[in-house]
């Protein structure tokens, strides 16, 4: 009876067995996970923070030259600004500053001719982004609230995109300010005016003029490179989902939508392209047709103008052809990397080999997936091997798959997508039509104003 009692007594004081440990390790890894979870959304907040002071730098900066139109003030600002410092301000100096001798070093043809091409391709930028920007705002002009919240490495690139593009922007505009800077002072030197002070006054408010209108019109082809560039970062994206999925639906719905986004794109920046090319072709064989046609001896003091703002001009031509290019280049080669990806899935395929064939590639994929069984029968006839067939399931599964990876790849062959403008695609083919359009012209002008004499 006593030893029974003692017994007793002993059990109840054990604990369960396996029953506060278990809590204790679920509770563990239930604190774990909380704590990657809590990590995970500090991340995402601070890539967050980074992406919107960016986006808000880049607003203040935008907002400066006058792209920021959002009420009917700033409107009247930033085209105020425009017409007094881009057309009014070079304008009254020119028509103001005349001097003995200033014909020699300062040809007013020329100089209204540049201030009039300038102008007119800084309007148009300040249009056709500043419409854009009043009617999207600032992340869907330029796409980066399509994967907010859901992959925080989409953050990290858009910043370095943003500050990338930014850069680009000075380390163009630069060389351009200094070019420009360095021909005024020289210009300044030879043209003897009444006072140091007017030279002076006249020296800073050319380069002032110019500065404005030429980062306006940079400014608007760096946000078309950043646009382009941004979405590059999703089509790279894009060729790893192919990597590391087999959904063809997954895929195509992904397409579709990089699709649709390279549609909003072209359909946005189409009329400043268009308007671009031309002001900047006009401009370019009205420099023709002055140089060539002027009597008198062409310098740089007296034609540098036409120098430095050709160099502007085709610098911003230069960004757009090559973003467009970028991108178009990039969505055409996605039908490349699915007839890889539908080839090799094929050829790899479990259900491949199920038509048999003797080469040895197919021979280890045959042993190697185990695709068709050999059995042999124990019955009275075992002289002859009896090979199992497929079953319609398996035959079904694989028809299914294989014409599912067949239409995604006639899809993306149909549909290549990329920059177009009112149908036509920006991409080489039509980078050396221009070319070639504009050669026509070149030599056109030349055999108009160039005349040889046979005496």
């Amino acid at each position: 009876m006593g030893d029974s009692q003692v017994q007793t007594e002993a059990e109840q004081e054990q604990p369960p067995p396996a029953q506060i440990p278990l809590l204790n390790s679920n509770h563990q890894n239930d604190t774990a996970q909380n704590q990657q979870q809590r990590r995970r959304q500090q991340r995402e907040i601070l890539t967050n923070d980074d992406l919107d002071d960016s986006l808000e730098k880049l607003e203040r900066f935008l907002s400066f030259l006058g792209f920021n139109q959002s009420s009917l003030l700033s409107f009247s600002l930033s085209w105020a600004a425009f017409s007094v410092v881009g057309v009014l301000v070079p304008i009254l100096v020119l028509e103001l500053s005349k001097c003995d001798g200033c014909e020699t070093y300062q040809i007013k043809d020329f100089e209204m001719d540049i201030v009039a091409s300038q102008a007119c391709l800084a309007a148009v930028s300040l249009f056709c982004v500043s419409f854009n920007l009043r009617k999207y705002g600032i992340r869907r002009f330029l796409f980066v609230d399509r994967y907010g919240g859901q992959m925080a490495r989409f953050t990290n690139l858009y910043v370095k995109q943003i500050s990338d593009s930014m850069r680009l922007l000075i380390w163009w505009s630069l060389p351009c300010f200094i070019l420009k800077t360095v021909r005024e002072i020289i210009r300044s030197l030879y043209v003897q005016r009444d006072s140091w002070c007017i030279s002076v006054a006249i020296l800073l408010a050319l380069i002032l003029s110019w500065t404005y209108v030429s980062t306006i019109s940079l400014s608007a082809c760096i946000l078309f490179h950043l646009v382009c560039n941004l979405q590059v970062i999703h089509f790279e994206e894009y060729i790893k989902l192919l990597e590391r999925e087999s959904d063809v639906v997954v895929f195509t719905e992904e397409h579709i939508r990089l699709r649709h986004h390279l549609s909003k794109i072209s359909h946005r920046f189409r009329i400043f392209l268009l308007l671009e090319f031309l002001v900047v072709t006009a401009s370019q064989f009205m420099t023709l047709f002055q140089t060539t046609g002027h009597s008198g001896m062409v310098n740089f003091i007296n034609g540098g103008d036409f120098a430095v703002s050709s160099v502007v001009q085709v610098v911003g031509i230069i960004l757009c052809l090559h973003a467009a290019t970028k991108i178009s280049h990039r969505a055409q080669g996605i039908a490349s990397l699915a007839s890889r990806w539908h080839a090799l899935a094929t050829c790899t395929s479990t259900d491949a080999s199920l038509g048999g064939s003797n080469s040895v590639g197919n021979m280890e994929a045959f042993n190697q997936l185990n695709s068709l069984h050999m059995t042999f029968s124990e019955s009275d006839l075992e002289s002859v091997d009896y090979v199992t067939m497929p079953t319609t399931t398996q035959l079904a599964s694989y028809m299914s798959s294989y014409h599912r990876r067949q239409a995604f790849v006639m899809y993306l062959q149909a549909n290549p997508g990329g920059i177009t403008i009112f149908g036509w695609t920006v991409d080489r083919g039509l980078i050396n039509t221009i070319f070639f359009i504009e050669l026509s012209l070149v030599t056109f002008v030349l055999g108009k104003t160039i005349v040889f004499s046979s005496t």
